[in-house]
């Protein structure tokens, strides 16, 4: 097992100051797309995609060493032509070209396209945070947003899918958009 000292902010439960809307959406098992379309026509856009280092954050998630080799997507869903959440996928660089290496060919398909007709691929519990500005997907919201909120307040959840032991890191972050929208 790898030893990482960094503290982790994730948590298993939404805090008690999440309405049960927030709740319901931050805890919802399933594909998030397949949720999001129940609102209206969904689309995807791919903001990027690039090989890095591993972040403390994502390291607790991976279980691996800071700064290993990873493959990133990162990507934006709208409905109705609002962007309403962000998603950083992560995996180790070597399993983007082996057992992950759907996740380079999906262009502007939805991560579930891969994820939900395997089963082999094991989904761990959720959770769940405050985006803070160490955090890489706290840059994603950034990108998308460009200053339109107050990012302290924006709340995610991620989960770690499981294929031949090998680690996908998916962090989903629900912009103001979606939450105006779920009301």
């Amino acid at each position: 097992m790898i030893r990482n000292h960094h503290q982790s902010i994730w948590t298993s439960h939404p805090r008690p100051a999440v309405t049960s809307t927030q709740k319901k959406w931050l805890m919802r098992p399933g594909a998030l797309t397949a949720g999001l379309r129940s609102f209206g026509s969904l689309e995807l856009r791919v903001l990027a995609e690039f090989a890095s280092g591993l972040t403390p954050d994502e390291s607790t998630g991976l279980l691996r060493h800071v700064r290993s080799p990873i493959w990133v997507r990162e990507v934006a869903m709208s409905i109705n032509g609002l962007d309403c959440v962000v998603a950083r996928s992560v995996t180790p660089l070597i399993a983007s070209h082996g057992i992950w290496q759907g996740i380079r060919k999906l262009q502007s398909r939805p991560l579930a396209d891969i994820l939900y007709q395997d089963r082999s691929i094991v989904r761990s519990a959720f959770e769940v945070c405050q985006i803070n500005r160490q955090m890489p997907i706290y840059a994603t919201c950034h990108r998308v947003l460009k200053k339109a909120c107050s990012y302290d307040k924006l709340l995610a959840r991620r989960s770690v899918f499981w294929r031949q032991n090998t680690p996908l890191l998916v962090a989903e972050c629900f912009l103001p958009s979606f939450w105006q929208i779920a009301g």
